[in-house]
């Protein structure tokens, strides 16, 4: 199983800059299951970058009603059907993004959810994939749908907080998680309303306990600063192996010890070319 980021920016003002990629993180082999997670702007052309085929994703999770996590999940799901030839695939979301609540979303139209089996996730509520389970996990953020999740393989859990402020019950819903990845947006102890700063995960890291630690989504602010120092920091606090998330950034789990995993960095690739040309033989 591995963990790759194909972007580590998040907030309007780090996707409109593209000072840091924009396009989630892809969980492959979750016994022979790839999953996108949260496809911002960029995500198939980093896909296709990083040497990602993007029509063998069985599954996309978008975790709530913001164009910085679902501005590709459309084109994603053609990729997954084969161009909505075929019958495939999961797509996972929270109620706004699938069917809108209020002024938010729905994020997937109707014809875009003809092809694949949808799944409406709420916190604590549990979709079982027969060879493991994704649990939704509680957020408050602007979307009052939005979602987290925790991914429980039966040898290893991942946890995902997305977008959410930190509150008392946050490690409730991701506890015993052995790899923690939480969207930081701020440095320091000054958060944003409805987003955690580096502070607030180095407080969940200890309610938590962790193997492994990696913070993503990065704001523009943390951004100009330099996230693998306060990583360094967390991780000296906290004892847990901590990483601030790279832009093509590949982890390969080791099942026995997730903080012996290893990590490299991806080249990308530049496109059009003969991997593109051939992904999609059908």
């Amino acid at each position: 199983m591995k963990i790759t980021f194909l972007g580590t920016g998040g907030g309007r003002f780090a996707t409109i800059s593209q000072k840091r990629m924009s396009g989630g993180f892809r969980i492959d082999n979750i016994h022979g299951f790839n999953l996108h997670v949260d496809p911002g702007p960029g995500a198939l052309i980093r896909s296709l970058q990083y040497k990602l085929n993007p029509s063998q994703i069985n599954g996309i999770f978008i975790s709530h009603c913001h164009t910085d996590h679902y501005n590709d999940a459309e084109i994603l799901i053609e990729s997954m059907t084969k161009g909505m030839i075929r019958n495939y695939g999961h797509i996972i979301g929270s109620k706004s993004v699938m069917e809108g609540v209020d002024q938010w979303g729905p994020s997937i139209s109707n014809y875009h959810k003809t092809n694949s089996k949808t799944h409406i996730i709420t916190p604590d509520e549990e979709i079982d994939f027969d060879k493991f389970k994704i649990k939704g996990t509680r957020t408050i953020h602007g979307d009052p749908c939005g979602v987290g999740f925790q991914i429980d393989t039966g040898h290893t859990k991942i946890s995902y907080t997305s977008d959410t402020k930190y509150f008392e019950e946050l490690s409730r819903y991701h506890k015993d998680a052995d790899i923690l990845i939480g969207s930081v947006l701020r440095p320091g102890d000054k958060g944003l309303k409805g987003h955690m700063c580096c502070q607030d995960f180095e407080n969940l890291i200890k309610e938590i306990k962790p193997k492994l630690a990696i913070m993503t989504h990065f704001g523009y602010k943390f951004l100009k600063e330099n996230p693998i120092r306060a990583a360094k920091k967390i991780k000296w606090d906290t004892g847990i192996r901590t990483l601030a998330a790279t832009d093509g950034m590949c982890i390969n789990i080791d099942y026995n010890d997730p903080r012996k995993s290893y990590v490299k960095t991806l080249k990308a690739r530049e496109i059009p070319g003969k991997f593109s040309d051939e992904i999609f033989k059908i």
